[in-house]
């Protein structure tokens, strides 16, 4: 009974998460149901199909998608992935957390999502190039610097942003850099971009410790994921004073209960090598689902999931022994997970929080786009320490004045803005 219970839990769509949390948090809030019936649903759901040449002469056709959730903030704006689990749904869930996200940082946006059903490791860099190229143009009509405006997720990264704007730029016919956030600097990205997400993830964690009255030195940590979130929130975690005691890629998880050496391993990943050929003396690699069940019940202070949707659910969620769990990754557990880490007394830092720093800092670089004025790293990390400051506060607040926990108060957040702007705006007739 047990496992069929955690089997439904892990197929459960992720939008359906999404509208039991807002549903909670309009209840807590005391909102009728004409309140926000509206967020409910997406404003627009594009499914395209991408026929691409690949390099042996043959025709693949790729799906692919853009879901628009709300506007009534301003642009959309969210990522693209490339993963070969992409689907609508999952693109809905994430399109409405943007929405939801970008209220909770209080930056002008709505909230959209792309992605292409794709394992892109078995594309070549041509193919790659073929594919995106193809997805741009199909989407070409909803997105734009003031409609819709895209970035990288997972598997995605500045290489594919930079492509992006070219084609854009082609169909539109002038340069249009802010079409696209995490772009490279040569195309008008900003500083400090790459960093953005990893660095927000160590501003929570580190806001998180202060209201509990501590700080992040001598910190055990564990992070699941080593990519820009992961692996960089855990070197600026380190910074801080933290102990990284356990990291994890596609490939399994490496432990070290001294603290392992973050830097190291980072630039090794860079190389475009996994963890499973990392070696150190002290440091112990465990492969595949093992490794990464290991790591979600180390025993640590803090737990970082920072992969993707779904890592903590019915089946794990009782050997997870991390006091906080920062959430790294958009929805990495399932809502039964939450109720269990909740009934454990665990608190939880909910991702449309703690990994808003990437969103946050794309909003600067679109400014800056638009402005063709651009600032300095320390210019950006001082605007982002703000403006993540200023969120945990409010949300910290709203824990306080509606007795809830931290996701129902963020959730709480994002729905005062978000129905604030529709009684604003009304409904078009």
């Amino acid at each position: 009974m047990k496992e069929v219970k955690a089997a439904a839990d892990l197929k459960q769509n992720p939008y359906e998460t999404f509208l039991a949390v807002m549903e909670e948090a309009a209840a807590k809030m005391g909102l009728a149901p004409n309140d926000y019936e509206a967020l409910k649903y997406c404003e627009r759901q594009l499914e395209v199909s991408l026929p691409v040449q690949m390099d042996d002469g043959s025709v693949r056709v790729f799906e692919g998608y853009r879901v628009q959730h709300s506007s009534l903030r301003g642009p959309c704006k969210g990522g693209i992935r490339y993963h070969q689990d992409a689907d609508i749904n999952e693109v809905k869930a994430l399109a409405a957390w943007m929405s939801f996200k970008c209220a909770v940082a209080n930056i002008p946006y709505g909230g959209g999502k792309g992605g292409i059903k794709v394992d892109p490791a078995q594309l070549s860099a041509g193919e790659l190039e073929r594919l995106t190229r193809a997805y741009t143009a199909a989407i070409a009509p909803i997105v734009g610097p003031d409609k819709d405006i895209p970035a990288p997720d997972v598997n995605t990264n500045a290489q594919i942003m930079a492509w992006f704007v070219d084609t854009y730029s082609k169909i539109s016919g002038k340069f249009s850099p802010g079409v696209v956030t995490g772009k490279p600097i040569e195309l008008g990205g900003s500083l400090g971009r790459r960093e953005a997400t990893g660095r927000g993830v160590m501003i929570s964690c580190r806001e998180l410790m202060k209201l509990y009255g501590t700080t992040l030195k001598g910190k055990r940590v564990a992070v699941q994921g080593n990519g820009n979130v992961g692996g960089i929130g855990a070197q600026l975690l380190v910074e801080q004073g933290a102990i990284v005691t356990a990291l994890s890629d596609v490939s399994g998880a490496v432990f070290c209960d001294k603290g392992l050496n973050v830097d190291k391993i980072m630039d090794f990943a860079a190389k475009r090598n996994l963890l499973k050929d990392y070696k150190e003396a002290g440091v112990r690699f465990v492969a595949g689902a093992e490794g990464n069940a290991e790591l979600l019940a180390a025993d640590v202070d803090i737990l970082v999931p920072a992969a993707l949707e779904n890592q903590i659910h019915a089946d794990n969620a009782a050997s997870v022994r991390a006091k906080y769990v920062v959430e790294g990754a958009n929805g990495p557990m399932t809502k039964a997970g939450d109720k269990l880490l909740n009934e454990k007394g665990v608190v939880i830092v909910p991702d449309i929080l703690a990994n808003a720093g990437g969103v946050v800092c794309s909003y600067f670089e679109w400014v800056q786009n638009l402005a063709n004025y651009y600032w300095t790293l320390g210019e950006v990390n001082a605007k982002l320490e703000t403006q993540m400051v200023s969120a945990f506060n409010e949300v910290v607040a709203l824990t306080k004045q509606y007795n809830c926990n931290f996701r129902t108060a963020a959730y709480i957040s994002a729905i005062k803005r978000i129905t604030g702007a529709r009684k604003l705006k009304g409904y078009f007739l």
